[in-house]
């Protein structure tokens, strides 16, 4: 685990704060994933019950969810697991979700899935949630970063 946000700045959401951590791509990495993120929310000054926080754990399922699905269903390869960062800065939340996966891009599109479809609805969601969103191919490893933006009012 990699967090730079030290414990006096925790409470003060206008300072600059960055969380990173690795999962396995599983149901459990990914369950671990929103929790932690939730977390590490509350502790930089957006409690859990706020929308803020709610939102960015709701991003944070829909994102891991994607990669974990596929992770799930082609098997556990090593090298598969996941990367999460998740900085706060001027009013902004970002959180961005890596693998190495780069066979199965994810689609920009606001198209719903055919209506008996098992999977496809969860970017749906980020996209209706999220300022702003994008994939993104990793700059310091072969795969694909799929990112997203909330902006957050200072308390």
């Amino acid at each position: 685990m990699n967090s730079k946000t030290s414990p006096a700045a925790a409470a003060d959401p206008a300072e600059a704060h960055e969380f990173s951590m690795r999962f396995t791509s599983s149901p459990r990495g990914a369950r671990l994933a929103r929790r932690l993120v939730s977390h590490r929310l509350d502790t930089w000054g957006h409690p859990y019950a706020s929308p803020a926080n709610q939102t960015l754990t709701l991003i944070t399922a829909e994102l891991t969810a994607e990669l974990t699905a596929n992770a799930v269903r082609h098997g556990h390869v090593p090298g598969t697991d996941f990367h999460l960062r998740l900085t706060g800065s001027a009013g902004t939340l970002r959180i961005e979700v890596s693998d190495t996966r780069t066979e199965r891009v994810p689609l920009l599109t606001h198209h719903s899935p055919p209506g008996d479809a098992e999977s496809g609805r969860g970017l749906l969601v980020v996209a209706r949630l999220a300022n702003r969103w994008a994939v993104s191919p990793r700059t310091d490893a072969p795969g694909k970063t799929v990112w997203a933006e909330l902006s957050v009012s200072r308390h």
